[in-house]
């Protein structure tokens, strides 16, 4: 991955998307976008209540996401989404046909840990077990590389940049 490419930081709740998403921004020098910030007030309130989402609350979400992915095409960019089914990413990509996937993944019980542990995040731990039943990892033929959130934050990332600078250069 040498040209700037934008990066979609994946996983289920409680991976770290948005603390390894910004320093992987910062890493590579380009700009980071929360992706829960995209996502609608009906959106949070349903999760905030224990609900999950479904499709079609998660379309629109989807749709911001893709569009500012693609307005950073050719600059560069990290974003953190879940897209967690690959009907997902691949709306991401009919948006930003360019961009990439870091898949956070990690033992069940130690996101649990951490999800229990943060502080004024929306998400309960209670719906952990439906992201995990939702999980479809990325399929050999989807851009992106998977990395183990054993280990630091600072760990996690250097492990990351590594990862997605030995991806091959996307062919036009």
């Amino acid at each position: 991955m040498n040209s700037p490419q934008v990066v979609v930081v994946m996983g289920v709740s409680g991976t770290g998307k948005t603390t390894i998403g910004a320093l992987l921004a910062a890493r590579l020098g380009v700009p980071y976008a929360e992706g829960d910030d995209f996502h609608p007030r009906a959106n949070i309130d349903k999760m905030s209540a224990g609900t999950p989402l479904d499709d079609a609350d998660r379309w629109p979400w989807l749709d911001a996401i893709g569009a500012w992915a693609n307005e950073r095409a050719g600059l560069g960019g990290v974003v953190s989404c879940s897209a967690l089914k690959r009907s997902y990413r691949d709306r991401l990509r009919a948006a930003a046909p360019g961009v990439v996937f870091l898949h956070l993944t990690g033992d069940r019980a130690l996101i649990e840990d951490r999800m229990s542990h943060r502080q004024g995040h929306f998400m309960p731990t209670a719906l952990l077990d439906s992201q995990f039943a939702t999980l479809q990892p990325l399929g050999p033929d989807e851009a992106g590389v998977a990395v183990d959130v054993v280990g630091s934050p600072e760990e996690i990332a250097r492990r990351a940049v590594a990862a997605l600078t030995a991806l091959p250069e996307p062919t036009p």
